[in-house]
């Protein structure tokens, strides 16, 4: 099979591997769409990785033996590589399992384990089923594109009397705004990316800030009857952008946490929490029983549709990697078989 490897500075390609195989419980999915989310960051520092992408949808393409799937079943690929067994993933939260199989340690190779390939494998308790008539484009966005924001809004439980700032309008940022959006909250967005701006315009969001502006907080309050927002979120994976939520809720306010940050944030805990009374999360991913609320938001949502900018062809990784790293789209989709 062909997966995409980084090949050195701003240099991506394909490479042949051979097909993984099924046994057990696990199972070989030929992936139709696969979404690209953070990899372009290794792309641009030129790491030179071929196990890339966490978000897959496709086709089931082998089994070893009967089970929940069979062949040509249209399914989900769920990422990572939980053990199934601990507290964790009995409850569903399974991506905070802390015994994930070591994929090369069991299977002798990493490759079967990217998404960002034409086939992967996986333990079949991982897939879930796309609904009929649903596309795999779609199908898709029940991963990453909604998926971290839809956890976390359960988390602070917004809702339709809410205002939420989102921190980011890129591919998570946007799909905030269509989370947030389908319960009926009001969202305030903070962007600086012209390109990202007119989306999240285009997704009905009236009020849209610049990060860089020096008055930013007190638009906000300006915008929220002078108190703060009930709830921010961080899309942006940026300390500034963290430190910028907690300053932009009000008193009792929620804040969420769900972009990828390893930079030291800056909180003095009585004036920013204690007195403030703010209930803070951080939030990866949603539980696999809310995985039906997701599709229905997909289903009904008038502006899933926007969620994706460019769909393009495996073969053309290289100029898909430039665009993401150009910051001028929303969610890019790779088809792996063209």
């Amino acid at each position: 099979m062909k997966k995409v490897a980084i090949l050195g500075e701003r240099r991506a390609g394909l490479v042949e591997v051979p097909d993984p195989q099924p046994h057990d419980d696990w199972v070989v999915v030929r992936i139709h769409a696969a979404p690209m989310c953070t990899e372009y960051k290794a792309f641009v520092a030129g790491q030179n990785w071929d196990v890339l992408g966490h978000e897959a949808v496709g086709e089931v393409a082998a089994v070893a033996r009967p089970g929940r799937f069979q062949v040509g079943d249209r399914v989900i690929v769920w990422p990572q590589y939980s053990c199934g067994i601990c507290s964790h993933c009995l409850a569903g939260d399974y991506v905070y399992c802390e015994d994930n199989y070591d994929f090369r340690a069991l299977h002798g190779t990493n490759d079967g384990s990217g998404t960002m390939a034409q086939y992967i494998l996986k333990p079949e308790r991982l897939l879930y089923p796309i609904p009929q008539g649903m596309s795999y484009e779609r199908a898709s966005l029940a991963l990453c594109a909604l998926g971290p924001s839809f956890g976390a809004f359960r988390r602070i439980g917004l809702s339709a009397f809410d205002t939420v700032v989102i921190a980011g309008a890129g591919p998570v940022g946007l799909g905030a705004v269509v989370n947030a959006r389908f319960v009926g909250a009001r969202p305030i967005v903070v962007e600086s990316v012209p390109y990202r701006v007119q989306r999240a315009r285009e997704m009905g969001v009236k009020d849209v800030f610049d990060p860089k502006d020096a008055e930013l907080i007190s638009k906000i309050r300006d915008a929220t009857g002078g108190r703060g927002a009930d709830c921010a979120i961080d899309c942006a994976g940026a300390a500034a952008a963290e430190r910028m939520c907690i300053d932009a809720v009000r008193r009792r306010g929620r804040v969420a946490y769900i972009g990828e940050c390893f930079d030291p944030l800056s909180i003095t805990v009585s004036p920013d929490l204690i007195r403030k009374g703010l209930t803070v999360v951080g939030s990866w991913h949603y539980n696999l029983n809310d995985a039906d609320r997701v599709l229905k938001v997909i289903r009904e949502s008038p502006l899933v549709d926007l969620l994706v900018s460019h769909v393009l062809p495996m073969s053309a990784v290289q100029e898909a990697f430039e665009l993401s790293a150009s910051h001028e789209t929303a969610k890019v989709i790779l088809k792996p078989w063209e």
